[in-house]
Parts: structure tokens; C-alpha cells; sequence
């Protein structure tokens, strides 16, 4: 009679499974994890540009030193817009602080100053009293026409602006646009929010 060994007997082991459930529950996780951390990247790549206010001349909608986001993506998918508030370097120069001014002029409008007034295609600019009446016009004494890729800026705060109508900035051409201003952060509640 032949005896048998005591030992491992692989027939009989128990087999652990894996809960689908589980390993589901898992998978999901780890996706919306990335998922989560690709978005957060984008939007800090695209809306997140964070930088200062230099000067005084968006008061009263933005002031010295206050912190802004820009959005960057926007203007490679559309064009600056009137109204619209632009963070851009003057000439290209990268050497300088962003400058922060309101859209005025787009491609094919021509502007000039007369009295203290902007005129848009020789009709005046109707500006609520916030605005000041311009004392100095600048090279937009004389008519300016704007060509494809050129905008014209002014600070709101308009006797103490360099925008547009000095010399040494002038027209500001798409390329020198780094993006919208589309936020305005501030330790003061009441100018916290969407950059109008």
C-alpha cells in the first residue's frame, strides 16, 4: 500500500478574489485625481498670470498695487473687445512692468481727441462723470487710424494715465498683449471680483 505525503495540496486552496467593486472604487479615484490635477494646471496656466497694478491710472476700478489675474489664453482664440481691460507690455518690450489699461479703439476705428473728448469714427465717446475730461489728448490730437493687430488704450483715471496718446507707448499692437485682466483681488471686500 502506497502512502501519501502530507503536504501542500494545491486543489483545495483557497483563491482570494478581487471585488470588482473595489477595484473599480480605485480606478475611479486615481482618474479624477488627474483629472483634477491637469485642470488645476490649465487654469493656473490660462487665468492664473498674477500680477501688481503699477500707478494710479485705472482708479476708481483698480488701484495701486493691487493684485489682478489675467486670463491668457482668450486673446489667442478672440480679439480684444472695446472696453475690455488689457494687461500688455509697451513696444513688446519685455524688460517693463505689465501695463493695465481699457480698450478704447480696435481694428478700423480712428480715433481723436477734441475738447477734452474721445471721438470714435467722429462720434463722441459717451462716458459716464467717473471719467475726467481729458486736458492733455497727446499725439491723438490728431486722427488716429487704427490698422489690423492695433488697439488704443486709456487709463480710466485719464490726467494721470500713460497710455495711448504718449509718445513712447502708442498704439499697442496684438503681439504686445499678454491678456485680460478678467479679476482683481484686494484684502478691501468691495474691490474683489470681475474686472468690468
Amino acid at each position: 500500500m502506497r502512502r501519501r505525503h502530507k503536504g501542500l495540496d494545491f486543489n483545495h486552496r483557497r483563491r482570494k478574489k478581487i471585488n470588482a467593486g473595489v477595484l473599480k472604487e480605485i480606478f475611479s479615484w486615481i482618474f479624477w485625481i488627474g483629472i483634477s490635477a491637469v485642470t488645476a494646471v490649465v487654469l493656473v496656466v490660462v487665468f492664473g498670470l498674477r500680477t501688481n497694478v503699477v500707478g494710479n491710472s485705472m482708479e476708481p476700478h483698480l488701484y495701486a498695487g493691487q493684485e489682478i489675474l489675467i486670463n491668457r489664453l482668450i486673446y489667442q482664440i478672440s480679439e480684444p473687445k472695446f472696453g475690455d481691460v488689457i494687461a500688455f507690455q509697451p513696444n513688446g518690450n519685455e524688460n517693463a512692468h505689465y501695463y493695465v489699461k481699457r480698450v478704447i479703439g480696435v481694428p478700423g476705428d480712428t480715433i481723436v481727441i477734441r475738447n477734452g473728448r474721445v471721438y470714435i469714427d467722429d462720434v463722441e465717446l459717451k462716458e459716464d462723470d467717473s471719467y475726467d475730461k481729458i486736458a492733455d489728448p497727446g499725439i491723438a490730437e490728431s486722427e488716429i487710424f487704427l490698422k489690423e493687430g492695433e488697439y488704443f488704450v486709456l487709463g480710466d483715471n485719464r490726467n494721470f494715465s500713460e497710455d495711448s496718446r504718449s509718445g513712447n507707448i502708442g498704439i499697442v499692437k496684438h503681439d504686445y498683449i499678454i491678456g485680460k485682466v478678467w479679476f482683481k483681488l484686494s484684502d478691501k471686500l468691495d474691490y474683489i471680483g470681475i474686472v468690468k
